[in-house]
């Protein structure tokens, strides 16, 4: 499939930028190229291949949660520099 420089400045005004001549039969020639191997792809019989989410047939394997014994909340605040009402007291960042 051949396209134009007419629809290249077409594009090009829709991206508003400028091109050069030279920039502009460089696009050409690789919107050309893209718009042939579009054109090859859409050829192939796919009505045979199952439709699918992704490439491949992984899925992420989840480990299952559990419950861990932990600090309680009081020695986790008293571990810290400052706390105040039960609460991590932190420097102002934010003026």
């Amino acid at each position: 499939m051949d396209i134009g420089l007419k629809e290249i400045e077409y594009i090009a005004n829709l991206s508003r930028i400028a091109l050069t001549d030279e920039e502009k039969k460089t696009f050409k020639k690789q919107l050309t190229n893209i718009l042939d191997y579009i054109k090859k792809l859409n050829e192939l019989d796919t009505d045979t291949v199952e439709p699918m989410a992704y490439a491949t047939d992984l899925k992420n394997v989840f480990r299952k949660e559990e419950l861990t014994p932990s600090l309680s909340r009081q020695k986790i605040l008293n571990l810290s520099p400052s706390n105040v009402n039960g609460f991590f007291k932190v420097p102002k960042v934010i003026e």
